[in-house]
């Protein structure tokens, strides 16, 4: 399985976690990553908050992400004024979220460790049901 299948895959599985709340709709932004404009990879909303999320899973404890990602997630959600999050889904655990701000930055990325993700992030259940 590619890389991009397995990154698809797993914004499908989040997509279906919204969904599945009954009181969020979520959808796939087609093209993010692959043109010349900010954007997410999802974008979900409950009608009073609207989240722009750029999605990674890893098999690893650390998880990278361009600092271009970050910068284009920013101005996506600035646009559509919705919140920006990093939903990140390591080998055997549930998603964590995360505010940009909260990924350590180096010379050339974001990065995240499984050990500070768990402590700076929060679950898909406090995201959808204690921010309401």
């Amino acid at each position: 399985m590619s890389q991009k299948t397995k990154g698809v895959n797993a914004e499908r599985e989040l997509i279906h976690l919204f969904w599945s709340t009954n009181k969020w709709a979520a959808c796939r932004v087609a093209g993010s990553g692959s043109m010349h404009y900010p954007s997410a990879d999802i974008v979900a909303s409950n009608g009073s908050r609207t989240l722009a999320i750029e999605c990674k899973s890893s098999k690893d404890k650390y998880q990278y992400l361009d600092k271009q990602e970050i910068i284009d997630l920013n101005k996506f959600a600035e646009f559509f004024k919705a919140e920006a999050l990093v939903a990140v889904r390591f080998a055997r655990e549930s998603w964590i979220f995360l505010k940009p701000i909260d990924l350590e930055e180096t010379e050339k990325n974001h990065v995240i460790s499984l050990e500070k993700a768990k402590i700076r992030g929060f679950n898909f259940e406090k995201l959808v049901f204690n921010y309401q």
